[in-house]
């Protein structure tokens, strides 16, 4: 069970000003709990806190670092049902959904802790010329100092853990702004790190409104923002975060291509899960399927027959694969867009009907691709269907998007598995499993609307530090 009130985290300390922040259950639509809200002063606090403990933070020698982080995997083990219950609450995910992203929230806090240890430099022969006779060069990796966090609501856990851990494994404070709808998951990790030795103003966890917010993007003591969400907030808190680097984890909406050669009953068991888990609401789940004509009757048949005995309902119900989408008026949107679909000559093969919050899982096909159903991100329980002759006509189509999250490719000729990889104008291609697989220490994001950088410890954390050079004359 939830609390009935949560505080916010500021410089490691919990604080309780106020009740402002009411959390409801994504099911019932009742308020489930409440938590303390930031104002812009505390933020700012926040933010000086992390400042002033930029160079404690660097000081802690990589073990130190480590003992915080396997601190994190042990609690967060012991409270795995705790923080399941609450996801499945607060964001009306799935029971079975929500265990499995405590599962990824450990799985990123253990890598994390693994290359806390392994964060090395390298010794450079500088002797290229005359020149460089007698000089000899290495180089480490440093802290980038203070960094400013925003992560979002359809994984309120592992999304903030793939900030949070790889800022601790190489010694940089942070200011964390959970998203508002879903900022239980985020204060529980505040109380496991307030557990913890970490200096004073290490960490700040603070929900707020939007229009509160700026400082987590403009302040020029913060060194670095990294953010996760919509495309348009990204790109506009881009424009304003003056010099700092921007690590944007933004939306698609992803395709697969089925080729004939395909195992259609594999095929179908992934393409279902990938377009409907978490009732869809993935910025990889699958919104577009590419169905090579030869089997493209058969393919849908099984898609059809598999996706009506998708159970929706209450998310707390082991059996419910479908729970309610993060909000009535997301649900309502994308019904909309449904309609739209059909009125331009689209087709629903299944589902298509909404009760409040909950969508049905939905197929259509014969949609034209400048619906926003295919060109724009749908983020609910919606796959488009899609027939081709030519592979590489195929790979055009899927590259004809704003996006380039992920792609998924079903085939077992590594000749065009390959060309997929050459061709493929996205961050990531998947061959024999949806574009929605994700593994937490893989260099992960996208490119063109997609976003900047890549996620997964490792590469956060070379994007969390900065190199420095040493330079060594021996004459």
């Amino acid at each position: 069970m939830l609390n009935d009130v949560y505080p916010f985290y500021l410089a490691n300390k919990p604080q309780q000003p106020n009740t402002d922040l009411a959390v409801v259950d994504k099911f019932t639509g009742e308020v489930a709990t409440r938590v303390a809200m930031a104002d812009p002063e505390t933020i700012a606090v926040g933010i000086a806190a992390a400042a002033a403990a930029a160079e404690p933070m660097a000081q802690l020698a990589p073990y130190e670092r480590q003992a915080v982080l396997n601190h994190c995997v042990a609690r967060f083990t012991e409270r795995a049902e705790e923080l399941a219950l609450a996801l499945c609450v607060e964001a009306g995910k799935p029971i079975k959904d929500s265990r499995g992203e405590v599962g990824r929230l450990i799985d990123t806090f253990r890598i994390a802790a693994e290359e806390s240890v392994r964060m090395n430099g390298e010794v450079q022969n500088l002797e290229i010329t005359e020149r460089a006779k007698g000089y000899r060069g290495m180089f480490k990796r440093v802290p980038i100092g203070p960094c400013s966090f925003i992560s979002p609501f359809n994984f309120p856990l592992n999304l903030a853990a793939h900030k949070v851990a790889p800022a601790i494994a190489v010694g940089c404070p942070f200011v964390l702004k959970p998203a508002s709808l879903t900022p239980i998951g985020a204060i529980i990790i505040g109380e496991v790190l307030a557990e913890t030795d970490l200096p004073e103003g290490a960490f700040s966890i603070l929900p707020c409104r939007r229009d509160g917010a700026d400082l987590f993007t403009t302040d020029e003591r913060l060194k670095l923002l990294s953010f996760t969400g919509s495309p348009g907030v990204g790109w506009a808190l881009k424009a304003k975060a003056g010099k700092k680097p921007v690590i944007l984890e933004l939306g698609g909406n992803a395709a697969c291509i089925v080729d004939a050669d395909a195992d259609l009953k594999d095929a179908t068991e992934r393409l279902v899960f990938g377009a409907f888990y978490q009732s869809g609401q993935s910025c990889i789940g699958v919104q577009r399927i590419f169905v090579h004509s030869n089997v493209y009757d058969d393919l849908k048949a099984r898609l059809v027959e598999a996706t009506r005995a998708l159970k929706s309902g209450d998310p707390k119900d082991e059996s419910v694969f479908i729970g309610p989408m993060i909000s009535e008026k997301e649900a309502t949107r994308l019904s909309d867009w449904i309609a739209k679909a059909e009125a331009a000559g689209g087709s629903v093969l299944c589902g298509g009907t909404r009760d409040g919050a909950i969508l049905e899982a939905t197929l259509l096909e014969n949609v034209p691709p400048e619906q926003p159903i295919c060109a724009e991100e749908a983020f609910g329980p919606v796959a488009v269907l899609c027939k081709f002759d030519d592979f590489d006509e195929a790979l055009d189509r899927v590259n004809d998007s704003q996006f380039g999250l992920q792609a998924g490719i079903f085939t077992r000729d590594l000749y065009k598995a390959m060309r997929a990889w050459d061709k493929l104008d996205v961050g990531g291609v998947v061959i024999g499993d949806v574009p929605s697989w994700r593994v937490d220490n893989m260099p992960y994001g996208g490119v063109k609307d997609s976003g900047l950088g890549r996620e997964g410890i490792r590469f956060a954390m070379d994007d969390m530090t900065e190199i420095r050079n040493l330079v060594i004359r021996t004459p």
